[in-house]
């Protein structure tokens, strides 16, 4: 399932797209329960956390509804009626991985990392599909990123590789926008990369099950139409299940965890010349499976 968190006359709800319709899930659980109000979650950190009695019970519900399909008309909607919003806003972690493509280090002419290169953004700078990324006034190099999302969806500590992808509840879309002025100057990279807007993330959460095997997808960016980046994610050097074993024994991860796996080649900053965001920039990434991030641009 493609799990969205979206808005509908000012108030926030949570769905399941198919095609270009949003499934209410609010509303379908409330015709589920022949009308009756059914306090179902509307928040996607909330529905992750209750883990695999929460995905049963929307399978039952989709289910309720291919069975009585005189309910579509009120329980769902067209894309175009809606907001798409960030699927997480406020995951407890967000965790990243650098230089984690063969491409990308060769790009750059350095050598592949022997460990993960692991760093952190701050979940203040999450936006939604169609969220405008702010350019900010101390920086003249905003670079992009199209990143592999991984979304945690249970807890764990000391988690062995062989039973890693259990953890995961799905994937989704990143754009790691990032300051390399501020980035390079400061040394270490937490605060050229959390500025406010950095970190677009959505459409929607791919279940798992969706995603057969998320080490052979098709990953690429353009910026007004123009392809930078065009990839696999069969490139990552440090695949999921050990990155997520590797991490999880230093913290504990949490649902709603995210990580985002890397980017591969064709960063601004290591073209020659180099190509920087700029006002009015269309900033478009297509992950395989997944689906389309888009925002624009704007100083």
């Amino acid at each position: 399932m493609q799990f969205v968190a979206f808005e509908k006359d000012q108030e926030q709800f949570l769905g399941v797209k198919k095609g270009s319709l949003i499934i209410n899930l609010k509303s379908l659980s409330s015709h589920y329960n022949n009308g009756k109000p059914s306090g179902f979650i509307n928040d996607m950190l909330s529905f992750i956390q209750k883990g695999e009695e929460a995905i049963a019970y929307v399978q039952k519900l989709m289910h309720h509804l291919e069975a009585n399909s005189r309910i579509q008309p009120y329980v769902q909607h067209k894309e175009e009626e809606v907001k798409i919003l960030p699927p997480i806003r406020n995951p407890g972690k967000l965790v990243c991985v650098g230089n984690n493509y063969m491409d990308h280090c060769r790009e750059q002419n350095v050598d592949p990392p022997k460990k993960p290169m692991i760093f952190s953004k701050w979940a203040s700078c999450i936006i939604g599909p169609d969220d405008e990324i702010e350019l900010p006034n101390d920086s003249r190099q905003v670079d992009f990123e199209a990143e592999l999302a991984v979304v945690i969806g249970k807890k764990g500590k000391n988690i062995p590789e062989d039973q890693a992808m259990d953890y995961v509840f799905g994937y989704t879309i990143m754009n790691d926008v990032s300051a390399r002025d501020v980035q390079f100057e400061d040394v270490q990279w937490v605060r050229g990369k959390s500025y406010d807007t950095f970190a677009p993330l959505g459409p929607v959460i791919v279940s798992k099950e969706e995603v057969q095997d998320p080490h052979n997808l098709n990953i690429l960016l353009d910026i007004n139409g123009n392809i930078l980046q065009n990839s696999n994610t069969r490139h990552m050097i440090f695949k999921i299940p050990y990155l997520i074993s590797y991490l999880s024994k230093g913290f504990t991860f949490e649902p709603g965890d995210i990580i985002a796996t890397g980017t591969p080649h064709g960063v601004g900053v290591f073209r020659n010349p180099p190509i920087f965001l700029k006002e009015g920039d269309i900033c478009t990434i297509e992950i395989e499976k997944i689906g389309v991030l888009r925002n624009r641009v704007k100083k």
